[in-house]
């Protein structure tokens, strides 16, 4: 194996821990508070006839009927779900260590899909060969076309049992995915003239006007992107992530991690020891909410508890990987918004 791919895997494995993405460093692995109601109106519905979709990787699956027996990522199952369409099987964090669903779950019922895999390289062929999927969807984070959470050991097994659907989510603003996966799900039969979901999209897009207003009366707030793990913090900088490009295109203000630091690691962040988790100055810190990263509340590091913004409680969630449904990213745009307009200047 060559040291370029040997790095480039490694890569994954810390976007999987939460490394990438304001991420979390153990390899183990936008949700809204609202109702639990299930999907559109929409559940369960497929078009009859002919099914075609062209991926992001410029690739066109062909289909003699729409897929029934769809295997995806948890994240992208969430948001399929939230426009009534369920998959038979997941893999990526679906559960808790307490059999609670994950926060990458979204409003899914995971006792109702068989979970492939829980964790970054786990992936049971033989469970996915036994559910005679249609066709596998997934996440992209490169532009390589390499399928999230899907393991490299495996991969060719699991491509010989049915074709992939990609969606990136690779250097661009997260209007982009979100278009995307509903291109996806129209595709299969989802109403997308369904209520629920036009006016998800109505509240969406006015919790980014609000962010928009609220970045340009207070530029002087500056925010940092973080992610906790035992040994190291994580300092996020705002290219190649969905949400922190479309943020930082309404104007938010972001801490930026150095060149050099962010060399090592593509790109996406930078590593910092707990006795130097003061050297960024920040008023606002978001931090990762995927259950592979150390949660605000349980860390106990005196240095982060004596960081400005900490000591103001000016700290809130970061959908890391959001769940690309204009009803889920409603929250996480809301509470930047939220979070700059309320915030003082502590930095």
């Amino acid at each position: 194996m060559s040291n370029a791919r040997t790095a480039r895997l490694t890569r994954r494995g810390l976007l999987a821990a939460g490394g990438a993405l304001g991420l979390g460093a153990v390899l183990t692995a936008c949700g809204d508070d609202g109702a639990k109601d299930g999907g559109a109106d929409t559940k369960g519905s497929a078009k009859t006839g002919p099914w075609s979709f062209k991926d992001d990787r410029g690739t066109t699956v062909k289909l003699d009927e729409a897929p029934r027996n769809i295997v995806a990522f948890t994240g992208v199952a969430a948001a399929l779900y939230d426009y009534g369409i369920e998959v038979k099987g997941v893999f990526g964090p679906t559960t808790t260590k307490d059999g609670k669903a994950d926060v990458q779950a979204g409003d899914m019922d995971v006792s109702k899909v068989t979970v492939l895999g829980n964790v970054w390289d786990q992936f049971n062929v033989e469970k996915y060969a036994a559910l005679a999927p249609d066709v596998l969807i997934s996440t992209m984070f490169d532009d390589a076309g390499t399928l999230w959470y899907v393991p490299e050991a495996s991969k060719d097994k699991i491509a010989k049992l049915a074709p992939s659907v990609g969606i990136s989510v690779f250097d661009r603003q997260l209007t982009g995915p979100l278009q995307r996966m509903w291109e996806l799900a129209e595709s299969r039969g989802a109403d997308m003239t369904a209520a629920k979901v036009t006016e998800a999209k109505k509240r969406f897009e006015a919790a980014s006007e609000r962010l928009r207003k609220a970045a340009k009366a207070k530029p002087e707030i500056k925010v940092l992107v973080g992610s906790a793990s035992p040994e190291l913090f994580y300092v996020s900088g705002s290219n190649l992530s969905i949400d922190l490009e479309y943020f930082k295109a309404l104007g938010v203000n972001f801490v930026e991690p150095t060149e050099a630091a962010k060399k090592a690691t593509g790109g996406w962040f930078e590593s910092l020891s707990w006795e130097n988790v003061d050297k960024h100055k920040a008023d606002v810190i978001m931090m990762d909410d995927r259950s592979s990263a150390i949660q605000p509340a349980d860390i106990t590091e005196a240095t982060w508890k004596q960081l400005p913004a900490v000591k103001a409680g000016q700290i809130i969630a970061r959908s890391t990987e959001p769940i690309l449904s204009y009803d889920k990213c409603v929250a996480p745009v809301e509470a930047l918004a939220e979070a700059i307009e309320k915030a003082k200047k502590v930095s």
